[in-house]
């Protein structure tokens, strides 16, 4: 359903019009910046390809520019059109939304740091196949609440927040396997800690991700689901068609 034909077309103002989408083409801007991130320090880490981790943890300022400059331009809109109902909830998903891709931004660096460091010490693959499982499911979520925002698909939405407890199952079990793989030998311990941390940042991205499919359902029907748990949810009454 796409609401900013269904809604935000009815102004008398085009600027108006025209500054919500650019808020959106925006956000997309940065959301794909994010991602490729994302994808470049699991990269990185797995071809132990050590300049491109570098670079991951380089580009980090530019997505924080960009949430820079998306916030500045939400508080424009804010001031200057006072907006209310859907339009309001757009601007604050907005805002809330950039905010978790800087954070995904922030834990792709803390992959690619630690990859640079497992690289540097040259320690083996162990763990990469938990790496890679988790890596390629947070990375479709953070793909699929993207689109989700960008199409307002309430429906794609909450089929993420129930992808996020399978990404915390899949975390849980690669910890227990690294765990298993350091009580074996005392000398992987310095490894197998750099790729926990490489773990929680994953497991992490999938939070960010899931917290982007919840603000789609707060945009597109005013409800705020952040703190009820997926089990709890009525579904069908929130896809229902007002």
């Amino acid at each position: 359903m796409d609401i900013t034909s269904d809604i935000h077309s009815r102004h008398i103002s085009r600027q108006f019009n025209q500054e919500l989408e650019e808020l959106k083409t925006h956000l997309m801007a940065m959301g794909g910046l994010v991602e490729k991130q994302v994808q470049e320090a699991v990269e990185a880490l797995l071809e132990g390809d050590s300049e491109l981790a570098r670079r991951v943890v380089d580009n980090d300022r530019a997505v924080n520019d960009m949430q820079i400059k998306i916030d500045e331009e939400c508080t424009q809109v804010l001031a200057r059109r006072q907006p209310a109902a859907s339009d309001l909830r757009l601007v604050l998903a907005v805002i809330r939304a950039a905010s978790d891709l800087e954070r995904i931004g922030d834990e792709a660096s803390k992959i690619a740091r630690n990859a640079g460091d497992l690289i540097e010490a040259d320690n083996g693959t162990r763990g990469f196949v938990e790496v890679r499982m988790i890596s390629e499911h947070v990375r479709r979520m953070v793909r699929d609440a993207l689109t989700s925002f960008a199409r307002f698909d309430i429906e794609l939405a909450l089929e993420l927040v129930h992808e996020d407890e399978k990404v915390d199952e899949e975390y849980r079990s690669a910890m227990r396997s690294l765990m298993t793989f350091m009580m074996e030998d005392a000398r992987l311990i310095s490894p197998i800690l750099s790729l926990m941390w490489i773990l929680r940042a994953l497991e992490r991205i999938g939070d960010h991700a899931n917290n982007l499919a919840e603000y789609v359902v707060y945009l597109v029907k005013g409800l705020d689901i952040r703190h009820t748990d997926p089990e709890d949810l009525d579904e069908q009454a929130i896809t229902r068609k007002d």
